[in-house]
């Protein structure tokens, strides 16, 4: 597993008018070849009627699946550009599909490209980026007295606090970067005076808006 990456959150889409001609740019998170398939066939259905549906997907962790197609736009112009962006922005387990309803006006090799280039960045940004990194999630367990101060330090702290739950005894969700296990149960012993029950969780990936 790699300790970090960076992806798209889950989906969205953003519009832009180049020359006359309308550029629909949509992206989605996908973990395999088939989503991104599906998600493609999914956006041709829903906009059969435009002139050209040109997409890419790049997957996996090592990118080894990378796709693109033109969709009827002079070769090189369409999904070779989106694939770049991805490439350029390292955004891994991302499809991009950019829609085109034709203007009248022949924007040329060069201006396509621009055009698909630009669709996918404006899209990507509008959909949002998160660093998803590797981390080590505890299990904290204090007395409800100690739960103003541990919830305060925990927020001014490097760890991340995920959720809070009111049981018998307050649990709090930690994730903590996987090398500093050791650091974080050593800082959670001195600030509660040795007083919480520290268990550990799940090892997961944790978003981080970017």
């Amino acid at each position: 597993m790699l300790n970090s990456y960076y992806t798209v959150k889950s989906e969205g889409s953003d519009e832009v008018i180049i020359q006359k001609s309308r550029f629909i740019g949509h992206v989605k998170r996908v973990e395999t070849e088939e989503e991104a398939m599906k998600f493609i066939e999914h956006i041709k259905k829903k906009h059969q009627d435009a002139t050209h549906n040109c997409s890419a997907y790049m997957i996996g962790e090592h990118d080894l699946i990378q796709k693109a197609n033109d969709d009827g736009e002079p070769s090189g112009t369409a999904g070779v550009p989106i694939l770049d962006v991805l490439k350029k922005r390292g955004l891994k387990d991302t499809a991009v599909v950019v829609t085109r309803y034709f203007g009248g006006i022949k924007l040329g090799a060069g201006g396509l490209i621009r055009a698909y280039s630009s669709t996918t960045s404006q899209a990507i940004e509008t959909t949002g980026v998160v660093k998803r990194q590797l981390m080590q999630q505890f299990i904290i367990g204090i007395d409800y007295t100690l739960l103003g101060k541990v919830e305060n330090e925990l927020r001014n702290s490097e760890f991340h606090l995920d959720k809070i739950d009111y049981l018998e005894n307050v649990q709090l969700s930690v994730f903590v970067e996987t090398q500093k296990d050791k650091l974080f149960q050593d800082w959670m012993v001195d600030l509660t005076s040795d007083q919480a029950s520290i268990t550990k969780g799940k090892q997961d990936y944790f978003e981080m808006d970017v």
